[in-house]
């Protein structure tokens, strides 16, 4: 794809990876992603905002000449991971005279991941600016959305925000703006829920600190780009916030349908209850749904059988992923049966150890659920609603 104009003298030359379907080995992507890289010309020096990830070096070099780029003075560093800055090496070879340019924090990691040396970098602190001539890049720190030492480059007199991966979503689009937000919000769902989300309270700090701003239009380092960042701002707010629905997510495994069973039972109560349940089989389940579904659940119950005495791999996955995603969940529960012993219970609620949620009382039982156990999961499903009411969420 050809260099596409943003505004005058201002360029998106990053890629599209329309094909690629994990990240990072670890995130789905169904809809492919872009690596976005952008172009600002001023009248005295020109300045690259991130680079791609090197896999897609052709489409990078090939947007800089459409743009019609002669020289490079500054390479943006807004984030050290490869899908941003793989490439500075090979435009530092390609413009010599060109510099990096980022935070204290930033260039010590860079150094680290892509080995560049300390005369080739010029370091920026927060609210700094650098001149462009008639354009003037100010640089905004803004740590934990997603790593410690991430940026955002503000460009004043265009009022257009580069924020990074804040904001962003892993979309392969054919459009360069987001034109319809009800087509694109899933994917910044998920892409919230899969990055951002653990960072919640850094999250709603830096939409405070952009709504104080005068910006116009924001560009993402993955994803289309926002010419109205009203619902992208308005959608984070929500998602960041403490407010919880009256949902119940429910991952599980069954190896010989007992688990299933119970989930089943237990899923049938909750909604006699007037309480949304979401039951995800993990044996099917793109965990990214999984992700996007955990951003606004009240209660997370996980539903696992035993394998030698411990949680089922799949179910010690899923409880990982609540972990390390911190969802703002309020209570947790764990369901599942056993056929001659199990400590399923303590191991997960030892990997659950970063969630400040209540647990609710377990129900494991032996073999396939009987009479009794399926009264113990009704009794679960009254707990969970009682909590809900205590808790305030409209039910």
């Amino acid at each position: 794809m050809a260099a596409r104009k943003i505004k005058e003298n201002v360029y998106y030359v990053g890629a599209i990876d329309w094909h690629r379907r994990l990240f990072d080995s670890l995130i789905p992507l169904p809809d492919g992603t872009s690596y976005n890289s952008y172009l600002v010309k001023g009248s005295e020096k020109t300045a690259l905002i991130d680079t791609v990830d090197e896999t897609r070096q052709h489409e990078l070099l090939a947007n800089l000449e459409d743009a019609g780029v002669e020289t490079i003075d500054y390479v943006i560093s807004n984030h050290t991971e490869q899908d941003h800055s793989g490439l500075i090496p090979l435009i530092l070879k390609k413009y010599p005279g060109a510099r990096v340019v980022t935070n204290p924090k930033c260039k010590d990691l860079v150094k680290e991941h892509i080995l560049l040396t300390d005369d080739q970098f010029i370091v920026k602190n927060d609210g700094e600016t650098l001149s462009l001539g008639d354009k003037t890049l100010q640089f905004i720190l803004a740590p934990w959305v997603h790593w410690p030492e991430t940026m955002f480059t503000y460009l004043v007199e265009d009022k257009i925000l580069f924020s990074c991966d804040f904001l962003g979503s892993h979309l392969a689009p054919a459009e360069l703006f987001v034109e319809d937000i009800s087509a694109f919000y899933d994917g910044a769902k998920r892409y919230y829920a899969e990055i951002m989300m653990p960072f919640a309270t850094n999250v709603r700090k830096h939409l405070e600190k952009i709504r104080s701003m005068d910006v116009e239009i924001i560009g993402p380092s993955h994803g289309p780009i926002h010419v109205n960042p009203q619902p992208i701002l308005d959608a984070y707010t929500d998602w960041s916030s403490d407010e919880v629905k009256n949902e119940v997510v429910i991952p599980f495994v069954s190896m010989h349908g007992s688990t299933e069973k119970m989930v089943e039972h237990l899923t049938d109560q909750l909604v006699r209850r007037g309480i949304t349940a979401k039951p995800f089989d993990l044996v099917k389940t793109d965990t990214g749904v999984l992700a996007m579904a955990l951003v606004d659940a009240a209660t997370v119950v996980i539903g696992a059988p035993t394998v030698l005495v411990g949680a089922h791999p799949k179910a010690i996955y899923a409880a990982a992923l609540a972990n390390a995603l911190r969802p703002k969940t309020r209570f947790i529960g764990v369901i599942g049966s056993f056929g001659w012993g199990s400590r399923m219970l303590d191991q997960l609620k030892g990997i659950l150890c970063n969630l400040s949620a209540e647990m609710l009382t377990p129900v494991i039982v032996k073999g396939y659920p009987k009479a009794d156990d399926l009264s113990a999961l009704e009794r679960l499903a009254d707990e969970i609603l009682e909590k809900h009411k205590e808790a305030n969420i409209a039910v």
